[in-house]
């Protein structure tokens, strides 16, 4: 069914988006990091790692990403600096400055969990970090040599 003029994926489609995205939340919380899911009842400003799954049946990146949200008290301080005429005060750059170091986090972690995760590429979200899917569902002559390394295998 089109929503917004984008045809929305098949349940099967999401069904294993949404899996991957359990998982990338599940991988977020071990390391002992707040992860949760975009849209969970009583998420709506708790900061942490965002877990988003994308319902579109085409999309222009990844299926799921992870965004930072800083504590909504800082992101209230950056809007009112914002709206009082203030663009260029620190706490105005704070979340986004605070996202890109927890970008590299997110990936890390999430690699090191053998979940595929690389930085957006993308002006309008330069935090985002997309998620691909497992390594172990890579072909094996696709998947890092590294992969070989932690999972204690010999890559030739």
């Amino acid at each position: 069914m089109p929503e917004y003029g984008f045809a929305r994926a098949s349940d099967e489609v999401l069904g294993v988006r949404n899996e991957l995205a359990g998982q990338v939340v599940q991988a977020l919380r071990r390391a002992g990091l707040p992860a949760f899911r975009d849209g969970e009842t009583g998420t709506e400003d708790r900061p942490g790692a965002v877990v988003h799954v994308e319902p579109d049946a085409e999309t222009a990146s990844a299926s799921v990403s992870v965004g930072w949200r800083c504590d909504p008290g800082m992101i209230q301080a950056a809007v009112d600096s914002l709206t009082s005429g203030s663009p260029d005060a620190p706490v105005v750059q704070y979340p986004g400055t605070i996202g890109l170091h927890m970008q590299s986090a997110l990936i890390k972690i999430l690699l090191s969990a053998g979940i595929i995760a690389t930085p957006e590429n993308d002006s309008m979200n330069p935090e985002r970090v997309l998620v691909f899917g497992r390594v172990s569902d890579l072909p094996p002559a696709l998947r890092p040599r590294s992969f070989y390394r932690e999972v204690g295998l010999d890559p030739s």
